[in-house]
C-alpha cells in the first residue's frame, strides 16, 4: 500500500524514497564501494562454501552442522538483500521504489529475527550435547531439528510482518529521503509525518523481547555447559568442547551486540549517524566473519575442508 498524504499536507505522497547513504565526495564514496564489495565477495563464497562443505562431506551429517548450514543460508541472503543495493547508490542510483523499500524492509527482519532465534536453537543444541548426551540422539532428532529451524523461520516471518505492516501503514510526507544506506525503522519513523510512539514501542517490545528471550537461552545453556565443562576430567576434553563452544559465543555475542544498539533501545531512533556505522556490523560484517568463525576454530570443518580438496587434487 502506497504513503498515503498527511491532512496538514495535502498532495504530498512519496511514491519512491531515497537512500542517503554515507556523505563524502568521490574519493570517499569510490572507497566504501571498494569496501563494501570486497565484504559482499567474502560473504559468497565464505557462506557457499560452508554450505557446500556441509552438504557433501557425511562426516558433517549432525544437528549442529544441519544448523551451521542454515545459518550460513541465512547470512548468504541477508548480505545479499543490503549490499547489492547499498552498492548502487555509491555511484549511480539512490532511488527505491516504496514497494522495494517495503520489500528490503521485510527480507531484513524476516532473515534477522530468523538468525536471533537459530543462534538460541544452537545453544540449545550444544547443551543437549555436552549436558545430556545419552538423550541427545533422541531429542535433537532430524525432525525435531527440522522443526526447530521451521520455528525460528515462523518467528521471523511473524516479526517481520508486524512490523512492516505498522511501518509500512505510516503517513511518509515529510521527506522521501532516508537517511541510511537500505530502508530500516528509526530512518523511516524520522520521515513519517504523524507521532510514531505507537511504532516505536512496538520496535522496542518486541525486539526487546526477541533479544531477551533468546539471550536468556543461550546464557542458560552455555551456564550449563560450564559447569558440565569444569567437571570433566579430561583436560584435552575441556579444550576441545570450549573450542566448539567458543565459536557460537563469539557469533552470537558480535550478532545480539549489534542488534541491540539499534532496536532494543528507546534512543535509536535518534542518534542516526551512529545507526549507520554500527548497521555495517549486522548487516555486512556478521555475514562475512561467521563462516570464518566457524571454520578457523572448528576442527572438523577444517578436516572436511582438507578432504574435500585432497577429492579435488585426485580429480
Amino acid at each position: 500500500m502506497p504513503p498515503r498524504s498527511n491532512g496538514n499536507l495535502s498532495g504530498v505522497s512519496w511514491q519512491e524514497f531515497v537512500l542517503v547513504g554515507f556523505e563524502g565526495g568521490p574519493e570517499i564514496q569510490a572507497l566504501l564501494f571498494v569496501v563494501f564489495l570486497a565484504i559482499y565477495v567474502v560473504t559468497l563464497l565464505g557462506n557457499l562454501t560452508m554450505i557446500m562443505v556441509i552438504s557433501l562431506d557425511t562426516h558433517l551429517h549432525s544437528p549442529m552442522y544441519f544448523f551451521l548450514k542454515n545459518l550460513s543460508f541465512l547470512d548468504l541472503c541477508f548480505s545479499s538483500v543490503i549490499a547489492p543495493k547499498a552498492l548502487t547508490t555509491f555511484f549511480s542510483s539512490k532511488i527505491i521504489t516504496f514497494m522495494g523499500c517495503a520489500t528490503q524492509f521485510f527480507s531484513l527482519l524476516f532473515l534477522g529475527t530468523t538468525e536471533a532465534f537459530l543462534l538460541a536453537v544452537m545453544a540449545y543444541d550444544r547443551f543437549m550435547a555436552i549436558c545430556s548426551p545419552l538423550r541427545y540422539p533422541v531429542t535433537m532428532r532430524p525432525s525435531a531439528c527440522a522443526c526447530l529451524v521451521l520455528g525460528s523461520y515462523c518467528g521471523g516471518c511473524f516479526n517481520a510482518i508486524v512490523q512492516t505492516s505498522f511501518t509500512f501503514r505510516l503517513p511518509f510526507c515529510n521527506s522521501n529521503r532516508i537517511d541510511h544506506f537500505f530502508c530500516d525503522m528509526p530512518p523511516l519513523f524520522r520521515i513519517a509525518c504523524t507521532n510514531t510512539a505507537l511504532n516505536e514501542l512496538v520496535m522496542f517490545g518486541i525486539c526487546g523481547i526477541n533479544i531477551v528471550s533468546t539471550t536468556l537461552v543461550v546464557l542458560m545453556s552455555y551456564g550449563y555447559i560450564t559447569v558440565t565443562i569444569l567437571r570433566m576430567p579430561s583436560t584435552a576434553g575441556r579444550r576441545k568442547v570450549f573450542s566448539t563452544c567458543g565459536s557460537h559465543l563469539t557469533a552470537v555475542s558480535i550478532f545480539y551486540g549489534t542488534v541491540f544498539v539499534i532496536y532494543a533501545q528507546p534512543a535509536a531512533v535518534e542518534y542516526m549517524e551512529k545507526g549507520k556505522v554500527v548497521s555495517i556490523f549486522y548487516t555486512l560484517l556478521i555475514p562475512m566473519l561467521n563462516p570464518l568463525i566457524y571454520s578457523l576454530r572448528n576442527k572438523d570443518v577444517k578436516e572436511a575442508l582438507r578432504r574435500l580438496g585432497q577429492k579435488h587434487t585426485a580429480t
